[in-house]
């Protein structure tokens, strides 16, 4: 559709007739993303009145809303094998003009100090120790304790800029970062908490408790954990152990649990719309598992 085109749907928007306006609507929503700079600049025209504008705000973040679920959903399609996209795409919703250039430019410099103090001779814990002294220590990473649920603990942007989140994102850094680094630590969805599994290498394809050397909290400075730990987390919340709760998770799993975290991050807030967004964003992935409804 031309330029031209456009601007004469949106010319329609304040039709005082409702049936005209749903059209209209119906129209613009169906073209998408393409639309937006001309919504914006018909929202900033002068003569524009509250009607139009609020109709234009509606669209907007209508267009926006799909845009996210539709890259989500494309992204689940494909496998979500890369756990930074997934991130990534659920930050656009908040920041739909976000610099991922610089989200992995970040992520690239703190890769590079880590991957300067490995080498082939150190067993797993060594690495993992060195993993947490250059993280925690070098580059100041920690739990957010005190500001628990706020929604910038789930946003990987707000995350890498301030240094504080919670169990899920500071595991998502943790693991996009060891992956990258060829370090097997995949994510374990833990109800209540999220940790990481260190694989055993020779024998992770089995998918069974043996093939996890031990457990990384990234939310305690990466204090390493054993199955007994676990164990008694489980016992402490008073949630029956499942075996999905030892055994690594898909990435799939672990969006999922992220838009589930900040939908109810902005239901604690009372702002009850960006909390029904994130949970229509989380259908779009399907059904989870027991832990995804909690934090």
């Amino acid at each position: 559709m031309s330029e031209n085109e456009i601007s004469a749907l949106i010319s329609l928007i304040d039709d005082p007739d409702e049936v005209i306006y749903i059209q209209v609507r119906e129209r613009l929503m169906q073209i998408g993303g393409p639309v937006i700079p001309a919504l914006e600049r018909a929202w900033e025209a002068e003569e524009m009145g509250d009607l139009c504008r609020n109709r234009i705000e509606d669209l907007l973040h209508v267009i926006h809303l799909d845009t996210v679920r539709g890259g989500l959903e494309a992204w689940a399609e494909k496998g979500g094998e890369d756990l930074l996209e997934g991130a990534l795409l659920v930050a656009r919703y908040r920041y739909p003009e976000l610099d991922e250039y610089r989200v992995k430019s970040k992520l690239a410099a703190i890769r590079q100090d880590i991957w300067l103090e490995l080498n082939d001779n150190l067993t797993a814990f060594e690495k993992v120790r060195v993993f947490n002294h250059i993280f925690f220590q070098v580059h100041g990473f920690k739990g957010n304790k005190r500001n628990y649920h706020a929604p910038q603990n789930s946003y990987i942007n707000e995350v890498l800029d301030g240094r504080k989140g919670n169990p899920l994102s500071l595991a998502i850094l943790y693991q996009v970062l060891a992956e990258d680094l060829d370090l097997p630590l995949r994510g374990v969805n833990l109800p209540n908490h999220f940790v990481l599994a260190y694989m055993d290498e020779h024998s992770a394809a089995s998918g069974s408790e043996r093939s996890i050397l031990f457990y990384v909290n990234a939310f305690s400075q990466g204090d390493i954990l054993g199955k007994s730990e676990i164990d008694e987390f489980l016992e402490k919340i008073k949630v029956p152990a499942q075996p999905a709760f030892y055994l690594p998770c898909t990435n799939i799993d672990i969006v999922r649990r992220l838009l589930n975290n900040l939908a109810n991050s902005y239901a604690k807030l009372g702002d009850s719309e960006r909390a029904e967004d994130l949970e229509r964003l989380r259908a779009g992935l399907g059904a989870g598992s027991q832990a995804d409804e909690k934090q």
